[in-house]
């Protein structure tokens, strides 16, 4: 497994061509949810992406204070492909998000919106839920926070 992560300027053509597949393949068609993924956000994200065999096999962005949240960095378009589900390729995505969130806003607490069903594997992270619940393209969402230590 290959660890990469790059500023959007970074990326080039097929990194950024793997990321909008593999969201659209995940969070559109798999969870059956028409979205405009292109939020905008990704302009000033961190993109932090799993490769194995050449194949981009887990995903996500980074977020500094005042662009999801106006008082927390944040990690979010968390994804990984349905083929390598069950081997904690998520769990080793996560460990390495929050540890790359952290030397780069070392300050600040990370907020991020988890769909329901994850809450014990982000609890299992250090997030804490924040009881915020609410629907986000019909999908259960919730709050969750990892204080700065």
């Amino acid at each position: 497994m290959r660890f990469v992560c790059k500023s959007f300027s970074e990326l080039n053509n097929k990194e950024l061509y793997d990321i909008m597949v593999l969201r659209q393949e995940v969070f559109v068609v798999e969870q059956d949810c028409p979205y405009l993924d292109a939020d905008g956000k990704d302009l000033d994200a961190d993109h932090v992406m799993i490769y194995e065999n050449a194949k981009l096999i887990a995903y996500t962005r980074i977020l500094a204070a005042g662009v999801s949240y106006p008082e927390y960095t944040s990690i979010g378009r968390v994804v990984n492909s349905s083929t390598v589900r069950g081997r904690g390729i998520g769990r080793k995505l996560m460990e390495y998000s929050i540890e790359t969130c952290l030397k780069k806003y070392p300050e600040i607490s990370i907020k991020i919106s988890a769909q329901v069903y994850l809450k014990t594997f982000y609890a299992d992270l250090g997030f804490e839920d924040t009881m915020e619940r609410y629907l986000e393209d019909n999908i259960p969402h919730m709050g969750m926070i990892l204080r700065k230590k």
